[in-house]
């Protein structure tokens, strides 16, 4: 909110000075795609970078509409193109950092079954490829585990996965140790007073770990899902197969992994080969 306020008033004082008039209300009905285009370059021109120009001309078209629902008028908003943002690749984790820093955070937990949870957790998500809302968003309706779950993810969106024998495996051990009964539509990973499992706690687990093992801040828990598809894609795995296992609306969304791979490979000739 106070970004978003900050924005209205930078748009204001600029117009002020671009138009050489004083903006009111009334004034914000009538701005043109120039005047959109000059703010955004005044920004740019003060350091702002692509992603965070985009947001800025978010904040200008949230208060532009404002202005014209509260003269209980139609938003009319100049057509202006905010920057587009640079596609940035996901870091992979290798498999023994990830499953090292599940190991850690299950480590440096301050009882058996939390351990047990945590670390079903992070392999679930490097395992599975789920996201970390999705674990949460997970019931107890799940057991007996089979061979496969079905996860809802983004729009409701279901799909099924595969457990591996490693997940499979801990998961079982955490039931196990669970203190609270796990039936029905309870969470499946619940806290420590057997409530739903806040996300930020397994954030900050994972935090913990990677610091005391040395690893990049890249490796997030979302960075597990990353390197879920990375390391898939380096096995031979087509496509449309991870676009289904990570929940892909588009096929699009799942090519950046092809640049992934690219990259890794690129990196490998440069470091082997003789003339690189």
């Amino acid at each position: 909110m106070r970004a978003y306020v900050a924005t209205a008033h930078r748009l204001i004082a600029f117009l002020g000075k671009h138009r050489g008039e004083e903006i009111g209300r009334f004034a914000l009905l009538n701005l043109h795609a120039s005047d959109l285009r000059a703010f955004l370059a005044d920004r740019r021109g003060q350091g702002l970078g692509a992603s965070s120009a985009a947001r800025e001309m978010s904040a200008v078209r949230a208060f532009l509409t404002y202005a014209a629902e509260a003269q209980g008028t139609t938003p009319q908003l100049p057509r202006t193109r905010a920057p587009k943002r640079p596609r940035t690749l996901p870091r992979p984790a290798s498999p023994d950092d990830a499953i090292a820093l599940a190991e850690e955070a299950a480590a440096a937990a301050p009882n058996d079954w939390i351990g047990a949870r945590d670390l079903a957790i992070l392999l679930l998500l490097y395992g599975a490829g789920l996201r970390v809302a999705e674990a949460m968003s997970l019931t107890a309706r799940v057991l007996p585990l089979g061979q496969a779950m079905r996860v809802t993810g983004k729009r409701e969106k279901t799909r099924i996965v595969p457990l591996v024998p490693a997940v499979k495996e801990a998961i079982t051990a955490y039931v196990a140790l669970c203190p609270y009964p796990l039936a029905g539509d309870t969470p499946l990973f619940v806290g420590a007073k057997g409530g739903p499992l806040n996300p930020d706690l397994v954030r900050r687990a994972v935090r913990s770990a990677r610091e005391r093992l040395g690893l990049p801040d890249s490796l997030t828990p979302h960075a597990l899902r990353h390197s879920f598809a990375t390391h898939l894609l380096a096995r031979g795995a087509d496509l449309r197969s991870l676009q289904e296992l990570l929940g892909h609306a588009s096929l699009s969304s799942t090519q950046i992994y092809t640049d992934v791979d690219a990259a890794r490979l690129l990196d490998v000739y440069r470091h082997a080969h003789p003339r690189a």
